[in-house]
């Protein structure tokens, strides 16, 4: 077979040093190419069955021909016979091969395979001595050649950077990680299920904004070329949801990104996944019904328990560092323990129901002041240092009120909270108690730590939330804050009493998963760039 003149030019002529390990399966591409056996030129394989099930029916394939496919995770060669594990989305397996079952030629190929190359297989399934479920081969096809190998010691990784920044090697190699992923999927499947089977709508909302709301977060900015000016990433669906409302649609839902230009930690990351929900004629006490009708679905559907057994680090971020894949051992024992010192292992318990509690009370509890006693920037800096909270002095208000919750009293909220009746500062977009002017009618639910889910008696007075905008532009350090006219418009119009909720799915799995950080639930969570 003739190569191609890009092909002479990336693929060695001769054989390589041994160390070299890209280029001596480069050199092998090459000859197989030349030999007429291009393993890119196949487009399909037929499977009998997929790995997943040959090890649950293994007893009734017992004689029977089967094919399969997979990617080489594991080789060994004696003599005349080779073993290999093969990988697929469903499992692993043992395949075993001879030069009597496959011929000469045909086991010299299977010889000179590597590990990551992908192969089909048929033959009969059988237990080996040692009772290991394997397939004897009559028959391979090399299906995809790797180029790069396989990082050794995986398992062994300390810089978890490594495994985000090439999480196809993390899913090849770690079966945990595949899990979890995949029970991420069924739960926000349950999630879906659960809304639908009550008569919410799922819709779906612009991406792209000519104006920042929803909420008080720093937007990304980018440029409409055929409208001719900026556009913003949605921080929230919020707004446009509650034009449905108003539409004249009861019950909406929607799952999606949202994308807040802001820092990157454990628990945040700048574009995550947001399902947010407005259901009309309810207030905030029937969200928290829902909310604990939720968790419970899920824990039985896709946990089967409701009590979470949890051992985790004080985490913080952790450098970045390279690993060169072109080598077959990543440089493992560079990267020291972290050092850390662990939580003690604790228990938290799903079932509902959850205790409510004021939000003024936990800040009596663990700062010392009710909101009356701080309520201006003056005090609550006084606060902030008192406590030896680091703030920036440039933040209005709100925002340091927001900082001393943060570090003073959601660190203490283990076991599942509601916490209600938060600031009006803190909450622009939620109803306020008549006879408790400085507070709405808003809820948080807090879980190991984190705020799971946000939720308001929607504010539905025009003139109130006119004016509450303008105070917020008003005290906004950034430049790009603007009255959404045509939302005020909506609610001239007239929006029905309304409860709202928004759940952080990714910190929601956090939790249900038992991970620390935001980036262990997120597929390909935002790195530097090398």
């Amino acid at each position: 077979m003739t190569l191609l003149p890009f092909e002479e030019e990336m693929m060695p002529k001769e054989l390589p040093a041994p160390e070299d390990y890209s280029g001596v399966r480069k050199y092998k591409l090459r000859k197989l190419k030349e030999s007429g056996k291009d393993p890119f030129m196949n487009v399909r394989f037929d499977r009998t069955h997929r790995i997943g099930e040959i090890l649950s029916s293994f007893q009734e394939l017992s004689g029977k021909t089967i094919s399969t496919a997979g990617r080489i995770v594991a080789l060994r060669q004696h003599g005349k016979a080779v073993f290999a594990n093969i990988l697929d989305e469903t499992g692993k397996i043992q395949i075993f091969a001879n030069i009597d079952s496959l011929g000469e030629d045909n086991f010299k190929l299977i010889k000179d395979l590597d590990l990551g190359d992908i192969i089909g297989v048929s033959g009969e399934p059988f237990l080996t001595k040692t009772g290991e479920k394997t397939i004897k081969l009559n028959y391979f096809v090399l299906l995809t050649k790797s180029l790069e190998p396989l990082p050794e010691k995986w398992h062994g990784l300390k810089d978890i950077e490594l495994r985000y920044r090439y999480r196809y090697l993390d899913l090849i190699m770690n079966e945990t990680v595949r899990k979890r992923f995949r029970l991420r999927s069924k739960i926000i499947v349950e999630m879906r299920r659960f809304f639908d089977s009550r008569g919410f709508m799922e819709v779906e909302t612009n991406i792209l904004e000519p104006i920042a709301g929803g909420a008080t977060a720093n937007p990304f900015i980018t440029y409409y070329d055929a409208l001719d000016t900026d556009f913003y990433l949605r921080i929230a669906t919020e707004l446009r949801h509650k034009r449905l409302i108003v539409g004249g649609y009861e019950k909406v839902y929607e799952i999606g990104r949202v994308f807040r230009n802001e820092g990157l930690s454990t628990k945040h990351n700048p574009e995550f996944t947001m399902l947010e929900l407005y259901w009309a004629y309810v207030d905030y006490t029937d969200i928290m019904k829902l909310v604990e009708e939720l968790i419970s679905h899920i824990c039985q559907t896709c946990l089967e328990t409701f009590v979470l057994e949890k051992e985790s680090a004080k985490m913080s971020d952790t450098k970045e560092s390279e690993m060169d894949i072109s080598q077959s051992k990543p440089a493992i024992d560079k990267v020291e323990e972290s050092g850390e010192e662990l939580i003690p292992q604790y228990k938290i318990d799903l079932t509902p129901p959850y205790p409510k509690v004021e939000f003024d009370d936990l800040l009596l509890k663990y700062t010392n002041v009710r909101l009356e006693e701080i309520p201006d920037k003056i005090s609550v800096i006084k606060k902030l240092k008192e406590l030896n909270i680091e703030f920036n002095d440039a933040h209005p208000y709100e925002k340091l009120l927001d900082e001393l919750w943060k570090e003073a009293v959601e660190p203490n909220l283990l076991q599942p909270i509601f916490v209600i009746n938060y600031p009006i500062a803190l909450s622009p977009l939620a109803k306020r108690i008549p006879e408790r002017p400085l507070f709405t009618y808003r809820f948080e639910l807090y879980i190991d730590g984190m705020e799971i889910a946000n939720a308001f008696s929607e504010l539905n007075d025009p003139i109130d939330q006119r004016f509450r905008m303008q105070e917020q532009i008003a005290h906004a350090v950034e430049g790009y804050r603007e009255l959404d006219e045509d939302f005020l418009r909506a609610l001239e119009i007239g929006m029905p009493p309304t409860g709202g909720l928004g759940i952080g799915i990714d910190r929601l799995i956090m939790l249900l998963t038992g991970q620390s950080s935001i980036r262990e639930v997120m597929l390909f969570p935002q790195l530097k760039k090398v």
